[in-house]
């Protein structure tokens, strides 16, 4: 089972991305919040993967935190609920959000996200919510919804990374974006950084 590639970008889309691995092209589907995080086409990028195996396919997901992809195997171990409807999920709130939204059983947040119903949302509440707590014994992932800072810190710092940035100034860029914005979304916090990396 392939549980992380590392490689070049050679098809970036959507929901899609195809990696080269040593010559070796691999396509894999990614939520949003792991697209958005990712470098343009030709550049490095290292995933988590879960390889999601049918009678007659073999699909690989993608993830750029160890908590994406937690979720996402949290989700298709619920009944009813596929590699498609969780990636879906994942697209449409950030993971330390969802987190949030489950634990306080917050219905009107997860029916929000495009493609999830009622059903759906009440019984990702239902299954989820009691096995969140066990997220933080695991490695990168947010213990529960108090430390939503350190994991976006993290994602935000890979991310530029990602791109190209130097390290050293991706974590000062990081650390002025996270203190503008503390409750600021991924995507709102890796813009305020390109603009701190810009000046």
């Amino acid at each position: 089972m392939i549980a992380y590639l590392r490689g070049r970008i050679i098809v970036k889309e959507p929901h899609r991305i195809v990696i080269d691995v040593s010559g070796v092209g691999y396509d894999v589907a990614v939520p949003l919040s792991t697209f958005y995080g990712l470098g343009d086409q030709s550049s490095e990028v290292a995933l988590r993967i879960h390889t999601h195996v049918r009678e007659d396919a073999l699909a690989l997901y993608g993830f750029g935190t160890a908590l994406e992809l937690t979720l996402f195997e949290r989700l298709i171990g619920i009944s009813g609920i596929g590699p498609k409807v969780a990636l879906a999920v994942l697209s449409g709130i950030e993971p330390s959000d969802l987190v949030r939204a489950i634990e306080q059983s917050d219905l009107a947040r997860l029916t929000a996200i495009p493609g999830v119903g009622k059903k759906t949302s009440e019984r990702i509440v239902v299954e989820l919510k009691d096995r969140l707590p066990r997220l933080g014994s695991e490695p990168g992932a947010l213990a529960g919804a108090s430390a939503p800072s350190s994991a976006l810190r993290d994602d935000v710092l890979s991310a530029l990374v990602n791109l190209g940035y130097h390290r050293p100034l991706s974590e000062k860029a990081v650390d002025a974006a996270v203190k503008a914005t503390p409750d600021g979304s991924f995507e709102r916090t890796l813009k305020h950084a390109l603009r701190e990396l810009a000046r």
